[in-house]
């Protein structure tokens, strides 16, 4: 797929906004943690795909109410659905000055088409090492799902079935879309905003 910039300004895709708030203190300290300066970008990458891929746990799969959407929630209390551990990802790649954008796919919420779409989220990233961008899906593995960190050929966590009504958005946007933000905004109990209330398109 060839994937399009929404901004043409690479810069845009460093800023920190209210849900990338990597200044927190919180995030900080993680970042002291995962990183140093002997890293590669692509080190730096690994690491933090890996850490917001296996130690924050999605909340349908631990089936937990709470929503979260702040990067330093997010990593405080360790759980978010895709959406929210998106932004968790670009916080800690935009500290280290590694371009990370926001991506979509139109997913089928469940098995079929009968019991209705959403919108999922990824990551893209620029890796000035190889001088490109590509997308990593950091929403958690499990069974079904094997989300690995490539550069060459893409292992996301979903491949969509356009015959099924599924979904590749080709946008790389430099902020969570603002679809994705109402809904983590207006809900408490993340496992009924999950069945019921995610966008089922952008």
């Amino acid at each position: 797929m060839n994937m399009i910039c929404e901004s043409e300004n690479i810069n845009d895709y460093l800023l920190e906004i209210n849900e990338v708030n990597y200044s927190h203190p919180k995030i900080k300290e993680k970042v002291s943690e995962l990183f140093h300066e002997y890293q590669s970008d692509i080190e730096k990458a690994i690491v933090a795909f890996e850490f917001v891929r296996d130690e924050i746990s999605h909340s349908w799969d631990i089936q937990s109410k709470r929503v979260t959407c702040y990067a330093s929630e997010v990593l405080q209390l360790k759980e978010g659905i895709c959406y929210a551990k998106s932004h968790l990802l670009a916080s800690l790649l935009r500290s280290q000055g590694i371009p990370t954008g926001f991506c979509y796919q139109r997913l089928m919420l469940f098995d079929t088409p009968e019991k209705g779409y959403c919108i999922h989220a990824l990551n893209a990233i620029f890796l000035k090492s190889v001088n490109k961008w590509i997308r990593i899906d950091a929403r958690g593995n499990k069974e079904g799902v094997n989300a690995q960190f490539s550069i060459e050929e893409e292992r996301l966590a979903f491949t969509v079935n356009e015959e099924l009504g599924e979904k590749d958005y080709p946008i790389i946007y430099s902020k969570p879309h603002p679809k994705t933000l109402i809904v983590l905004e207006e809900h408490t109990d993340a496992l009924e905003m999950y069945k019921h209330y995610l966008p089922e398109s952008l």
